[in-house]
């Protein structure tokens, strides 16, 4: 980088040239970004359990690529909440529409990280019972049973 900037401060006749030109398009655009980095942030502070259910549903059912399901997954993992069933059951299908089956078994191992005791898991289980057999997404603690 620093053989760019010596280049770019020396012109062919060897004057010098000023820099750090921006113009009035470099400035507005950087003013723009942070203006709307600012508003990004803010945009979610005060949201409802019920906004960010159907948010993440919306999200999940416009996934395209495996990329797209895992980012939302650890978004939607990243919160301090257990995601509702219908959101769980949006990721489901999306990791089935992409093909991914490890995300799809892994979302499970994520509700078992997330609640607070063994109890509200399987009560989970029981509510996603159906959507499980549907897509044949099988438990880790079922193909890897832990010894004991």
């Amino acid at each position: 980088m620093s053989f760019v900037r010596a280049a770019s401060k020396v012109s062919r006749a060897g004057l010098r040239v000023p820099v750090n030109r921006a113009g009035p398009v470099a400035l507005s655009a950087q003013r723009a970004f942070s203006v709307s980095a600012a508003k990004l942030s803010d945009a979610h502070a005060e949201e409802s359990f019920e906004e960010f259910t159907a948010r993440y549903e919306k999200e999940f059912e416009k996934v395209n690529d495996v990329f797209e399901l895992q980012r939302n997954l650890n978004n939607c993992f990243a919160y301090d909440l257990v995601p509702s069933p219908s959101v769980i059951i949006s990721a489901l299908k999306a990791a089935r529409r992409v093909n991914d089956f490890p995300s799809a078994v892994r979302v499970f191992e994520g509700i078992r990280y997330k609640v607070e005791n063994k109890g509200q898991y399987e009560e989970y289980l029981q509510e996603l019972e159906p959507i499980r057999e549907e897509l044949g997404i099988p438990l880790k603690e079922t193909m890897y049973p832990e010894e004991k």
